[in-house]
């Protein structure tokens, strides 16, 4: 299927509203979430025959307002709404795609506690998350139901930062967040605190002046990891999202997917967007093999093919580094050519 370019609208520069939101309004927005397919379908004037739409009873479609106000209407390859309608091929059976690729329940340090690289360790917050992407990794994780245990945090001194991970961190409350923010804090051998979260892309609210001053006032040095995967997800909010959390060190993954961003235009105009807002392009991830996501799957020649694209067209800063990871492995791994003279090599990172 040849991917069609979908110019961005909205046109993004820095922001000059810094203003975080009240408390209240991502509550809300949670609250009046879409998780009827017919409701999202009707909203952007589309008829189900037009798409590939399905009920999905165990990974139900769940997508917030202001992340569906940015798709658009009539189209039914919107690459938007393709991230997250439940699709037909998704029950299909491809070789080679399992439900735990990463084989993450090896890495489990303790319950909501994985070690998979030296020196972090990754928390799992909360198994929820305020949308359901169809290509998510951890769509078939079993979650413990408790809060993560950090005894083997205080007891590992080698562990110099910690993720937050899930599921979505932000979808704790203010109040859950810090006092988990704070247990983090209470050890001393800690000094990051890396919080990969989608929550203010899909819902730019989440950024509240609790949240700006807890993660300004942390002895811990912060970065937030985004995930946005095209440019239309970039619009106003998010820009006024950045700009409210500016102290911090933003950086953004994308997932490299087939029909939504696989292709060098729609790549580069996203990491010049993202750099609008205030967030560094980090990396381009190959899509994991996770049972039920066959139809998002680049391979490896083409994803080189378009890294080398973008490679070409922006400044080095701009362009995120093509990674994969291997179950089992010391780091992620940069894929192709612009990795070196070998056609992959490592890298550390969580």
């Amino acid at each position: 299927m040849k991917t069609r370019i979908i110019p961005a609208r909205n046109t993004v520069t820095t922001c000059r509203d810094a203003t975080p939101w009240p408390a209240t309004a991502w509550r809300r927005e949670l609250r009046e979430a879409i998780t009827d397919a017919s409701e999202l379908l009707a909203l952007l004037r589309l008829r189900p025959e037009e798409t590939e739409s399905v009920r999905d009873a165990r990974f139900p479609l769940r997508v917030p307002r202001p992340f569906a106000r940015r798709m658009t209407p009539g189209d039914p390859a919107d690459p938007l709404l393709r991230q997250v309608l439940p699709s037909g091929r998704e029950r299909l059976a491809a070789a080679g795609f399992e439900a735990d690729p990463l084989r993450e329940a090896d890495a489990e340090a303790a319950p909501g506690v994985l070690r998979k690289y030296a020196g972090r360790a990754l928390l799992l917050a909360t198994g929820t998350c305020a949308v359901n992407c169809r290509y998510c990794f951890r769509r078939h994780y079993s979650y413990p139901s408790a809060p993560p245990d950090l005894a083997p945090l205080r007891e590992d001194a080698s562990v110099r930062e910690v993720i937050l991970s899930g599921g979505d961190p932000l979808l704790l409350t203010d109040v859950r967040l810090t006092r988990l923010v704070q247990d983090v804090e209470a050890i001393g051998h800690v000094v990051r605190l890396r919080i990969h979260t989608r929550l203010p892309v899909v819902i730019p609210q989440r950024v509240t002046a609790a949240l700006v001053d807890l993660l300004a006032n942390t002895r811990l040095r912060v970065v937030m990891v985004l995930h946005v995967n095209h440019g239309n997800e970039v619009d106003a909010e998010f820009a006024r999202a950045m700009a409210a959390l500016g102290g911090l060190t933003l950086l953004n993954q994308s997932v490299l997917l087939r029909g939504v961003n696989d292709n060098a235009q729609t790549l580069a105009e996203l990491s010049e967007r993202l750099f609008e807002a205030g967030v560094l392009p980090y990396y381009l991830h190959m899509p994991d093999a996770v049972a039920g996501t066959a139809h998002f799957h680049v391979s490896e020649p083409r994803a080189v093919a378009l890294h080398q694209a973008i490679a070409a067209r922006l400044p080095g800063y701009l362009v995120p580094r093509l990674v994969r990871e291997t179950p089992g492995a010391a780091a992620k791994a940069l894929v192709g050519a612009t990795a070196g003279t070998s056609r992959s090599s490592a890298i550390n990172r969580s």
